[in-house]
């Protein structure tokens, strides 16, 4: 078995999918989860990307199904998180309207991340190496802090928190430990990048967050596709096993493997 083969068979992407069947696999999926655990409903950050829309859309109609079938109250709670001004939060309302949820809250994490920063800070200045943290550094504290706020929020509401990682992330470990990559469910695991877009034009996510850049905004400019050097297309077509530019084979496998730690469960002995 090649790497490619067993990269394949472990994130479980399959080189072909039916888009209704895997919307109604998912919605299933969600809807046991939240039955089984005893929750009353979902809790979804809505960033204004593609992953986050169409786990929106997943997410609202395994709760809207799970109301009319008990007759109780089953949530799906949208969560929109900036950092300061975001110019693209138009977009994260435009989703929760397309999938009309009902319930919904803006909390903004810039006050608390520039607190933790300054500590951090304060923190360099004792060990006697006063600097200014990283960006990337920063950028982590932004993915965890909205993470400490999703769950406080699901506690006391009884949700479950839902991820939107997918295999086209997993396989280059494109998201921040213990940040978007801490969350209960992730009912979007088994689908690349090019089949979540599928999945989202079925579902009517929004033309504006359809084509628009992936990026994690974790800072100004930033996109998924230039820091990682590696478009989607191409990281999809290697996913569904497909032969791909040796370049962008080797810089998968490469980031595959380096990545491995946030894969696997945490080691001890």
């Amino acid at each position: 078995m090649t790497l490619q083969q067993e990269i394949i068979s472990r994130l479980g992407v399959k080189p072909e999918i039916d888009v209704d069947e895997e919307i109604r696999k998912r919605v299933n999926f969600l809807k046991k989860y939240v039955l089984d655990a005893g929750a009353t409903g979902l809790l979804i950050a809505i960033s204004g990307g593609i992953d986050s829309a169409v786990a929106a859309g997943l997410c609202k109609q395994a709760t809207d199904e799970l109301a009319a079938e008990t007759g109780k109250d089953y949530r799906t709670l949208g969560v929109f998180q900036p950092y300061g001004t975001q110019e693209d939060i138009h977009d994260s309302y435009a989703v929760a309207k397309a999938f009309e949820l009902k319930h919904v809250v803006e909390t903004n994490i810039e006050d608390a991340v520039n607190e933790i920063v300054l500590e951090v800070e304060h923190g360099f200045k004792t060990l006697g190496t006063p600097r200014h943290i990283s960006r990337g550094g920063k950028g982590n504290v932004k993915a965890r802090t909205r993470m400490v706020v999703q769950y406080a929020l699901a506690f006391d509401y009884n949700l479950i928190v839902v991820g939107t990682d997918h295999a086209s992330e997993a396989i280059t470990g494109f998201y921040t430990k213990w940040g978007d990559g801490a969350v209960d469910v992730t009912p979007l695991s088994t689908l690349n990048k090019r089949q979540v877009r599928l999945l989202a034009s079925r579902l009517g996510v929004p033309d504006s967050v359809l084509h628009k850049a992936p990026t994690a905004g974790l800072w100004e400019g930033q996109t998924d596709e230039d820091e990682l050097g590696i478009s989607y297309e191409a990281n999809s077509d290697y996913l569904e096993g497909k032969e791909v530019d040796p370049a962008v084979r080797e810089k998968l496998e490469k980031q595959y493997l380096k990545t491995e730690h946030k894969r696997s469960p945490i080691p001890g002995i």
